[in-house]
């Protein structure tokens, strides 16, 4: 059978292609590799390299030779705009794919043909040039005077971008607390000097007037009372505008805890008075909260806790929280195990602003080493907050508990009145990495017990810092210290629970819980009239999610004498973070650097967030 010359031609053609050289087929996708040269300005060369979409679509979005060209021939422009954007306004950007410019008219014909390997290679080559500097700056329009101040640039500056924005925001922001409600400042022009490397700034300002607000609403309210809420404003109808108070008015809403959002919505027209409607809409957290927590240590075992809550009992955020905790699960400082329950109210702004009424009652019982207690603690307290960092409690406390230590068993009736007065200047309760966290409580108590009817002071002051190294949070070194005192009785005229003990996750890691001290005849712990404390860490973030730790402590326990009067016990090790969205898991293991007899091999501990 013959076949026709329509038959032949398919085949004649599969099979010349078959036979051609694979070079002479293009590949498609087409690899390539990018390799950009370095300046001598690190800030810089960061800019260009988050710049490059060659970069940051190379593994993700492959390309055919028309596409990889287009994409190269992109990136030129993205680079000579990151230049500008530091001030290189003279600098230039040469890419080549394979050695050949961009503007070669061979180019695609060659890329066109490329294997698919090799990858090509496209080089990006910089020309800085001189960095241009910040020349005259002025303000046109109707700015009030002093507000240059707080653009906080100054000839000679470094004409960087990001810089100038920052500037025109500053004083935008300026003007909005001044009054100005309807202040604008237009997009700064720059005016370039190439014969002295130099940038003219301009900005045009139109202040407007110096506006009073309207009236202040209140949306989105379901269960928490209106008129609670307009109490609580920290501004009101007819005081002169002023951005910075309306923020603060809103941050101090949302830190009632029973708002899950609280927005701010300025009205762009003028009420009939010329003056600035003003709104805050806000979105109430469902009132019921249910809350469950684990944490592990070898010392003290683990613990499974469980709580309810209600945000807003009564409509003006009192907040009613009952708990329940089971403890001591195991552990090598534990003979049994432990619980607590506690039911705690709390009411804000009780007589006045900022003070908070607290009610508490709670039943422990705890099967430790060092002694077992059953006891029930009943508590009022008033929390007043000072400012923006500190805040005082005070209140009446009374607990009634039996304590059996070396085999014999007091009950105890204690009366006290606590006063402690804290600072916080952190800026994440799990989590910090900059500010502080100090507080000092002095106990005045009263026993009602036969065989212990002597009063006592309990003194304790505690102290915690944190240092960004690297101003992102990464690297934190984090220092902490504890002093305790006691007066008015002796180390066994004390309940045994009222004593100074040192060892476990608070105070010298490595050691057992209670340790730390002195000691009857069978090692037992006796507990002590003063303890001190330290602790030093060391804390880098790894990747997104993930961290290291480093850290030593020290503590000391005396009988009878002030802190720092026995010997130090020095624990250290190395611990590990997974860093959720609610806070850091902790895994910490630490050994005792000069054990005491009894002193274990290690000890381990796992809980949420940071050790301190």
């Amino acid at each position: 059978m013959t076949a026709g010359p329509c038959r032949l031609l398919p085949a004649l053609l599969i099979i010349l292609t078959l036979c051609l050289p694979a070079a002479a087929r293009a590949a498609d996708p087409q690899p390539y590799s990018v390799h950009l040269g370095q300046t001598d300005n690190d800030r810089l060369n960061q800019l260009l390299q988050d710049a490059s979409i060659l970069i940051s679509l190379q593994k993700t979005a492959d390309v055919g030779p028309f596409a990889l060209l287009a994409r190269a021939r992109e990136d030129q422009g993205r680079f000579e705009i990151a230049l500008q954007s530091l001030g290189y306004y003279k600098g230039k950007a040469v890419l080549t794919i394979g050695g050949r410019n961009l503007d070669d008219p061979e180019l695609f014909d060659w890329l066109s043909q490329a294997p698919a390997q090799p990858p090509v290679t496209v080089e990006a080559a910089f020309e800085p040039g001189p960095q241009f500097h910040l020349g005259r700056i002025s303000l046109e329009g109707d700015a009030p005077p002093r507000v240059k101040d707080d653009l906080k640039l100054k000839t000679g500056d470094k004409a960087v971008a990001a810089d100038v924005q920052a500037a025109r925001e500053r004083l935008l922001k300026a003007l909005l607390n001044q009054g100005h409600a309807l202040a604008k400042v237009a997009e700064p022009v720059a005016t370039l000097n190439p014969q002295t490397n130099s940038v003219d700034i301009l900005f045009q300002v139109d202040s407007g007037p110096v506006l009073k607000l309207g009236k202040i609403g209140i949306e989105g309210l379901q269960k928490v009372n209106l008129a609670f809420v307009r109490q609580r404003l920290l501004i009101t109808d007819g005081q002169q505008f002023d951005e910075n108070d309306i923020e603060k008015a809103r941050q101090d809403l949302a830190g009632l805890g029973i708002f899950s959002s609280v927005r701010t919505d300025i009205a762009k027209q003028l009420d009939s008075q010329g003056r600035v409607p003003l709104s805050f809409d806000v979105a109430e957290r469902p009132r019921h909260a249910v809350n469950a927590g684990a944490a592990y240590s070898t010392d003290v075992g683990g613990s499974l806790s469980g709580s309810w809550m209600n945000r807003n009992l009564l409509g003006n955020a009192e907040q009613l929280s009952l708990t329940t905790a089971v403890t001591q699960l195991g552990g090598n400082s534990t003979t049994g195990i432990g619980y607590k329950a506690g039911a705690a109210f709390s009411k804000p702004d009780f007589q006045e602003r900022d003070q908070s009424l607290q009610l508490g009652l709670d039943a422990i019982q705890q099967s430790l080493i060092a002694y077992n207690t059953q006891s029930v603690m009943a508590h009022m307290a008033l929390n007043r907050k000072l400012d923006a960092h500190w805040q005082a409690t005070y209140g009446l406390a009374a607990q009634q508990e039996q304590i059996v230590q070396e085999g014999v068993s007091r009950d105890y009736t204690l009366l006290s009145l606590p006063l402690t007065l804290k600072y916080d200047s952190s800026n994440s309760p799990l989590d910090p990495s900059k500010g502080s966290i100090a507080s000092a409580s002095l106990t005045p108590t009263e026993s009602l017990s036969v065989h212990a009817d002597k009063p006592f002071v309990l003194m304790q002051v505690s102290a915690s810092t944190y240092f960004d190294l690297a101003d992102s949070g990464r690297s934190v070194l984090a220092l902490r210290g504890l002093l305790g005192d006691s007066g008015g009785a002796s180390q066994f005229e004390l309940p045994p629970d009222k004593r100074f003990y040192a060892g476990g996750s608070a105070t010298v890691r490595g050691y057992k819980y209670q340790s730390i001290g002195p000691a009857f005849a069978d090692s037992k712990p006796q507990g002590g009239t003063a303890m001190a404390a330290g602790s030093v860490e060391l804390r880098q973030r790894i990747l997104e999610d993930y961290g290291v730790v480093m850290f030593a402590d020290a503590g000391q326990v005396s009988v009878n004498a002030l802190p720092f009067a026995n010997k130090w016990l020095i624990g250290a090790g190395i611990g590990a973070r997974y860093y959720t969205s609610f806070g850091p898991i902790r895994l910490d293991v630490a050994l005792p650097v000069n054990p005491q007899p009894g002193s274990g091999s290690f000890e381990l501990y796992v809980g949420l967030g940071q050790a301190f």
